[in-house]
């Protein structure tokens, strides 16, 4: 049987990729899926001989890959296999001299001693060459050549397992006794055939770890092995943001600051961050995918989400630097673009131990600056206040205290600072800072705050929100809602996401802020975000239901480029309309608003890849041996369905706040009363379709008729007659008056006896 060989070259600064595909026999049949643990022999030589080399090998673990922020997932395997003198599967060279280096690399197992195979590379001055070969490198650029066996252009699972744990279990060995002999370890016995596919579960899932390669590490995994940790210390600069404060006397500094789109981050950051609830969410993100992994599919947050919640930019220039800043180029940038001295600027770098400055130095030495005083300095408090509103918002760090020097590049210009996409550059921050916040080690958690709190208020209104009654449209959402720390656990916080019903979410919950911001087209785009050297890929296609379309089963995440990438990454980003999915991609939109629902194969699918339960049934409140472990996962049923679409019509009801008129009022309920009598004949009597989230309009209330209340019926009085009292029944001795018979009245739907009210009039005190 024949199966191809995909080799796939990634370089840097030109960033090219290039797939080159080869028919290998397999002896046995079985099929690799990753080759991590397995031994290769790599040979680099000219393709003339006699000439000087113009390729090198650099070390895996002094290469750009070992720079992951503990995401590296195999590459520890591949670096240990390095360090006891042998190759993994993964080689890295640079470019030393211009000319045709042939790379050739040889599978070094017993089984498959016959797998080879060579390219050339050729390595470039000038990117107009025409060069033989396929892939040119510039010299001085790192290129990683990875090999990746594939079955019929499907990627297959772990098999050849054997082999795998052989090689696995010998590295592990060499680098505790590197003399021991590996050939006289006794080898595992496995009770399965050796072609059997093999995958890897976890305890309580994924069972199927194909997208969460990384979950070993993930703190949802520690839970489940009996381990557990605090709730997270978040960093939160909420209330910093009041110590400097431009009023009057400082008009000329707010005017830059709103011209930039950044000025929203003023008043809608939230002081107060609840850690039970954000540490409960923390351990719900999976870094492979971007999202949160939930009971019934996967959340996240997107650029819509950014837009809406932030009211700041979401287009524009990535935010991008080509080389990282030295503490001797922070003392530059300072110096010129704040005015300060060589020696302030050296002793305060000196103080925060790298190329940042702290947040209250940047109030002390400029917020007393004034419209009095000359431009120069109005200009440096200028780029100092925008400096210190990312580092408490957007680009808030661990460090808790300070602000990194290199984003004062990007105002340098202070005309441009409204042209990068400024959410987008946040979200890829706060995706990253979710991710290592996975890791079991991990104790705090950075990033702007306000956004993910926010997020969870607009999607979990039943759980967590407090909303502020007194809100407008026309203001960022984050003020929609009263920030407060939730007094439960986050063991109980656990459990309730653990048990979260479908119906508890809203979906789509901006339809009444369209009308002041629609949807950006940017939230279609299905590419990577970019802040700094943060890369991380963003996936609308993985949360359907956001947009208001049926989930399917997604694509299976790519890994983003590395950001040195700085190239290819920003054309990609330019050309943002070339990427957003298309109509066919979305698919279709379920039949109700904010009903959430999936095709028939999603939820199986579902199950087998993702860790659904983060509490284990046994730690549970009120666990009982009978308990199940795993709640039942199915799609939405059709009760389900229509439960979920009352709450949001109700629920966009209740947001707009007490200015609404009473029409409005019976209206929604009317048409949620109908959707909940029990039946699409009676939900159509009570109610038109409800519009695409297109128009962003609600129905007159011509076009809907109203709620009729129940009938309540009303006894006749006299005129001159004191009204009746309701008092307590006398003693069975006395027998109380009749009371006076009242005419019968239709049922209501709501109970199952008539309610009888009594009107009474109350005399004036004279």
């Amino acid at each position: 049987m024949t199966y191809p060989v995909e080799y796939l070259l990634q370089g840097s600064d030109g960033c090219f990729k290039w797939k080159f595909v080869r028919s290998r026999f397999h002896q046995m049949e079985n099929v690799f899926s990753s080759l991590v643990g397995l031994q290769f022999m790599w040979q680099l030589r000219p393709e003339t001989d006699g000439l000087p080399p113009h390729l090198v090998h650099v070390p895996l673990k002094d290469s750009p890959l070992s720079d992951c922020s503990g995401l590296c997932g195999d590459l520890n395997v591949q670096i240990k296999l390095e360090d006891i003198g042998a190759f993994s599967d993964l080689y890295v060279v640079k470019g030393i001299g211009i000319g045709h280096e042939v790379v050739s690399v040889h599978l070094l197992e017993p089984q498959f001693e016959h797998m080879a195979d060579k390219i050339v590379l050729t390595v470039a001055e000038d990117m107009s060459l025409d060069p033989p070969s396929p892939v040119f490198v510039l010299i001085g650029a790192a290129v990683h050549y990875t090999l990746k066996v594939i079955r019929g252009n499907i990627p297959q699972g772990k098999i050849c397992h054997h082999v795998l744990e052989e090689r696995r279990r010998r590295v592990q060995l060499r680098e505790v006794d590197p003399a021991a002999n590996p050939d006289s370890v006794e080898h595992p016995q496995h009770d399965r055939d050796e072609t059997e596919e093999v995958f890897e579960g976890a305890p309580g899932g994924p069972i199927d770890k194909c997208i969460l390669r990384s979950f070993d590490k993930h703190i949802a995994a520690k839970i489940w092995l009996g381990e557990d940790r605090a709730p997270l210390k978040l960093v939160n600069h909420g209330a910093k943001l009041q110590l400097w404060e431009l009023g009057m006397e400082r008009s000329r500094i707010y005017e830059t600051v709103h011209r930039s789109g950044l000025a929203p981050l003023i008043s809608c950051s939230h002081r107060v961050a609840s850690r039970p609830m954000l540490s409960a969410f923390c351990e719900q993100w999976q870094p492979e995918t971007t999202t949160f992994h939930l009971p019934f599919g996967e959340m996240t947050i997107t650029l819509d989400d950014v837009a809406s919640i932030l009211h700041i930019p979401v287009t524009g220039s990535m935010i991008s630097f080509s080389q990282p800043l030295h503490a001797d180029d922070a003392n530059a940038l300072l110096v010129e673009l704040l005015g300060t001295t060589d020696v302030e600027a050296s002793r305060e770098t000196e103080q925060c131990r790298s190329p940042s400055v702290r947040l209250l130095w940047l109030r002390d030495h400029f917020s007393t600056i004034t419209d009095a005083s000359s431009d120069d300095d109005i200009v440096f408090a200028t780029r100092a206040f925008l400096l210190h509103l990312v580092g408490c918002t957007l680009f808030a760090d661990k460090s808790a205290t300070s602000v990194a020097v290199v984003y004062l590049e990007l105002f340098r210009d202070l005309s441009m600072v409204g042209s990068y996409a400024w959410g987008a550059a946040c979200l890829a921050y706060l995706y990253r800072q979710l991710s290592i916040a996975t890791r079991f080690e991990v104790r705090q958690l950075g990033g702007y705050l306000t956004l993910l709190q926010a997020w969870i208020y607009e999607h979990f209104p039943e759980m967590f929100s407090s909303p502020d009654m007194s809100y407008t449209e026309s203001r960022p959402r984050a003020l929609r809602w009263r920030p407060h720390v939730i007094p439960d656990s986050l063991q109980s916080v656990r459990e309730r996401l653990d048990q979260l019903q479908i119906s508890e979410i809203c979906w789509e919950p901006y339809v009444d802020h369209r009308a002041e911001h629609p949807l950006p087209d940017i939230a279609w785009y299905s590419g990577c975000i970019k802040c700094r050297q943060v890369v991380e890929p963003y996936h609308p296609e993985r949360v359907l239901r956001r947009f208001g379309y049926i989930q399917t089963i997604p694509p299976r995440p790519f890994t983003p480029p590395r950001p040195d990438c700085s190239i290819l990454l920003e054309q990609y980003w330019e050309r943002w309309t070339d990427h957003v999915l298309t109509d066919q991609s979305r698919g279709r939109r379920c039949q109700y608003s904010g009903s959430g629902e999936s095709v028939p194969e999603y939820m199986p699918w579902y199950d087998r890849i993702s860790h659904r339960i983060v509490q284990p049934p046994q730690l549970r409140s009120g666990f009982t041996t009978d308990a199940r472990s795993f709640p039942p996962s199915h799609a939405a049923s059709t009760s389900d369905t229509h439960v979920a679409r009352a709450f949001t019509i109700l629920g966009h009801v209740i947001s707009g706040g007490r200015e609404q008129s009473a029409d409005v009022f019976w209206a929604a309920l009317n048409e949620a009363h109908g959707i909940l009598a029990g039946s699409d004949e009676i939900a159509a009597s009570h109610s038109t379709p409800s519009p695409a989230p297109a128009s962003h309009s609600s129905p007159s209330p011509a076009t809907r008729p109203f709620f009729s209340p129940p009938t309540f019926v009303y006894p006749p009085l006299a005129s001159d007659d004191p009204p009746p009292l309701v008092v307590p029944p006398p003693p069975a001795a006395v027998a109380p008056p009749a009371p006076t018979a009242a005419p019968s009245a239709p049922a209501s739907d709501c109970t199952a006896s008539t309610t009888v009210y009594v009107r009474s009039k109350r005399k004036k005190k004279t």
